[in-house]
């Protein structure tokens, strides 16, 4: 049997709304005990991942008002996700072709979950997990 992302996800990933505040967000993700969000817009789709260090490096650092910024206002581009039921190894591709260490998990359209670099560790050989935390590392 292939594993899935569904497989090692983990379930349950709650959004931040991309009208709500970055400063809503830090609160939520301090509450969530999470170092990222994904951003979903008014139609339920995703826009974007959230990161503490987006806060910091975009809001914080260059003088910016969390209370101010909306948290869509950090989306980039389009959301890089994965199918909920595309294999591991697919998983892996993506992870490393767009250097992301959280990738949101999607069945259809609706956010199911998120497989984090700790997830990937926690489900794959040794060897698997190595060659992505290289990628993953590098410039």
């Amino acid at each position: 049997m292939t594993t899935t992302a569904r497989d090692i996800m983990t379930k349950g990933a709650e959004c931040v709304a991309a009208e709500e505040t970055v400063l809503d967000a830090a609160r939520k993700m301090t509450e969530l005990g999470v170092g990222a969000l994904p951003i979903c817009g008014a139609d339920d789709r995703l826009k974007g991942v959230l990161t503490d260090r987006d806060i910091v490096v975009e809001v914080l650092g260059a003088g910016k008002d969390p209370a101010a910024v909306k948290a869509g206002d950090l989306a980039q581009g389009e959301a890089v996700t994965i199918g909920a039921d595309d294999d591991v190894d697919e998983l892996l591709r993506t992870m490393a072709s767009h250097k992301v260490r959280r990738l949101p998990v999607i069945d259809g359209h609706r956010l199911v979950g998120i497989v984090a670099l700790a997830d990937v560790a926690r489900a794959l050989p040794d060897r698997a997990v190595g060659d992505l935390v290289e990628v993953l590392s590098s410039d």
